[in-house]
């Protein structure tokens, strides 16, 4: 049976493709967001760490409310309450933390995504010796030292690491920025007439 190409005027677009036309203009203001924010992680990345952090707590805070909410209502109906109650604590002194002390939290951050990338390249490394030399071994090694390298110099300068990490956040939030004002653009164009 021959398909018919979405060019020609006896197509049928989708629901959702005609849904997703019709608000255009939503995907265009996501595209404008994301785009002012990448401009301020790039020329104010302190501004945008601030804010990241200030969103971290606010949606700990939130979430530790709704856990608490959970617990108590799980309690009033006899059930497994206690650590819902516990995590809820959790997420509520974490915001607080991180309202309290900022650079602390980014502090931590840091220190952590540094964990996670030495943990990671030692895992990738350890891995790499156990594929067979045709698969790609030396990718895999390459990939495991370029992770020690990276958690190792955010280890060594957590303030640089949180600067990099926040260019590179604002490069992403631009770029996907001009990506999604370009599908708005292109969705209001195809809109029936």
């Amino acid at each position: 049976m021959p398909q018919i190409s979405p060019f020609d005027p006896t197509y049928v677009r989708p629901a959702h493709s005609v849904a997703l036309a019709r608000n255009w203009w939503a995907v265009l203001i996501r595209g404008l967001l994301a785009i002012v924010f990448g401009l301020i992680a790039l020329f104010q990345p302190a501004s945008a760490l601030g804010a990241l952090i200030l969103i971290f707590a606010a949606y700990m805070a939130v979430d530790g409310v709704f856990a608490i909410i959970a617990g108590a209502r799980a309690a009033a109906h006899h059930e497994r309450w206690l650590t819902l109650i516990a995590e809820g604590v959790l997420g509520l002194v974490a915001a607080a933390v991180a309202f309290a002390f900022p650079l602390l939290t980014i502090y931590a951050l840091v220190i952590f995504a540094a964990v996670w990338a030495v943990l990671s390249g030692i895992a990738l490394l350890v891995g790499a010796f156990r594929l067979h030399g045709t698969h790609g071994r030396w990718l895999m090694v390459l990939g495991g030292v370029v992770s020690l390298v990276w958690g190792i110099l955010l280890y060594l300068d957590p303030p640089a690491g949180a600067l990099v990490m926040t260019y590179w956040l604002g490069a992403y939030a631009l770029i996907f920025g001009i990506s999604m004002v370009a599908l708005a653009l292109h969705l209001r164009h195809g809109l029936p007439r």
